[in-house]
């Protein structure tokens, strides 16, 4: 299950940032599209498990979402979203990499925790990969809004590896209740923090809503983006760590790498080779002494059966 939901996840999540251009470039407000996308999604995936009496309304209550709300869904999302309006979805693809590499970073600095060389090291050659992926696709740029998107994507990646520790923990302080459900509230709050950026620094009409682009961005992010990637994260995270679901931004810049070729007829050169089996050493390296202790379990297993 850990690894059939991974690659599920990880073939949801790779055509987001691609999606979200689209979305972008078709007239869509950032901050009012994003909101849009995780309040109705967080919405209806609360009412459905409390219709089925898997969530409390006083989860709402509880000040823990409120910090996941705002790292992992507003802060993350609302930089993300602002920022593809100034750089191409492979760049953003790329920044967005950084995520693992930050959790390692606060776990060892603010929270005392040691990961092993092989963790550092395998992060390192996967970010190389993705680099390697990327960088023929770049074009230098020297404007001043370049610059500033880049920066406030690694912003939110930063919050990103915070929500995602905050999350990690709350999946063990409540462990009675469902990842669907965590997911759930902490889009609630995300999504209307949103909102109520837009209702401040943007203005929505209707007409913006109207071509199949935008609305269908908005539909795909929020019904699979939303819904059902992320509730895979937060069961991958309590399934596994606070690191290893975040890798799936090592994966992104490959499949988009596919679908270009497959679909606009793009070459695939002997870096983007090169860059595929990076990211992959990089993941497998990362998660070494796991798949390790795995494959010794049930070796043993086997042997006593």
């Amino acid at each position: 299950m850990i690894i059939f939901n991974y690659l599920l996840m990880c073939a949801i999540f790779s055509t987001t940032f691609l999606v979200i251009k689209i979305g972008v470039e078709a007239g869509l407000p950032p901050f009012f599209s994003a909101g849009v996308r995780f309040l109705l999604a967080g919405a209806l995936l609360f009412l459905w498990m409390h219709w089925k009496r898997k969530a409390s309304l006083r989860l709402l209550l509880r000040k823990e979402f409120i910090l996941i709300g705002m790292t992992s869904t507003f802060t993350t999302f609302a930089t993300l979203y602002w920022a593809e309006q100034h750089v191409d979805s492979g760049l953003a693809a790329i920044l967005s990499a950084t995520g693992p590499m930050m959790i390692l970073i606060i776990q060892a600095v603010f929270l005392g925790k040691r990961s092993s060389r092989s963790d550092y090291i395998g992060c390192i050659i996967g970010f190389m990969g993705v680099c390697l992926l990327i960088m023929p696709k770049l074009v230098l740029e020297h404007e001043g809004v370049w610059i500033f998107s880049c920066i406030l994507i690694l912003i939110g990646e930063a919050a990103y590896a915070v929500g995602s520790l905050a999350t990690r923990k709350l999946t063990f302080d409540l462990s009675e209740v469902s990842p669907i459900t965590l997911n759930a509230v902490q889009m609630l709050y995300g999504g209307a923090a949103l909102l109520l950026l837009s209702l401040f620094t943007e203005q929505v009409t209707m007409e913006q809503l109207q071509s199949w682009p935008a609305a269908g961005s908005i539909l795909y992010l929020m019904a699979v983006g939303s819904m059902l990637a992320h509730s895979l994260y937060t069961w991958l995270l309590k399934a596994t760590n606070a690191y290893f679901p975040s890798t799936w931004l090592f994966i992104s810049p490959m499949v988009a790498l596919g679908l270009g070729a497959l679909l606009y007829g793009e070459h695939v050169t002997s870096s983007s080779i090169l860059g595929s089996i990076l990211v992959l050493f990089g993941i497998i390296l990362m998660q070494w002494r796991g798949i390790r202790s795995r494959l010794q379990t049930r070796k043993h297993g086997t042997s006593s059966v």
